[in-house]
C-alpha cells in the first residue's frame, strides 16, 4: 500500500473529524462509560485488525482508549490506516449508551 502524501492525508482527516495526525500517525481517543465497555471495544478493534493484518497500537487507561496508526511497512499513513479508523468508529458508535 502507498503511503498518502500530506494533502490525501488531510482530506480523509476531514471525513474524520474526531481523528488528528501526528507526524507518521493518525490517533483519537475515544472515552466510554466504563473499564468493560472500553475491552469489547478494544477486542472489536483487535479482530478487525487481525482480520486486515494491519494492527494499532492501543493505550488503556480505564475507561478511555487511544488508537494509533500508521502503516510501517509503507513508512507512514495510508489508506488502511483510514478503514481501521472508519471501523472504529463505528464499532464505539455502538458502544456509546
Amino acid at each position: 500500500m502507498k503511503k498518502l502524501n500530506d494533502e490525501q492525508v488531510q482530506a480523509e482527516l476531514g471525513k474524520l473529524p474526531e481523528w488528528s495526525q501526528s507526524s507518521e500517525t493518525i490517533t483519537r481517543t475515544y472515552q466510554f462509560d466504563d473499564f468493560v465497555r472500553s475491552m469489547r471495544f478494544v477486542d472489536q478493534v483487535a479482530v478487525a485488525a487481525e482480520a486486515d493484518q494491519h494492527h494499532p497500537d492501543i493505550l488503556i487507561r480505564y475507561n478511555k482508549v487511544t488508537l494509533t496508526l500508521s502503516t510501517h511497512d509503507a513508512g507512514g499513513i495510508t489508506g488502511k490506516d483510514f478503514a481501521l479508523a472508519r471501523k472504529a468508529d463505528a464499532f464505539a458508535g455502538q458502544l456509546v449508551a
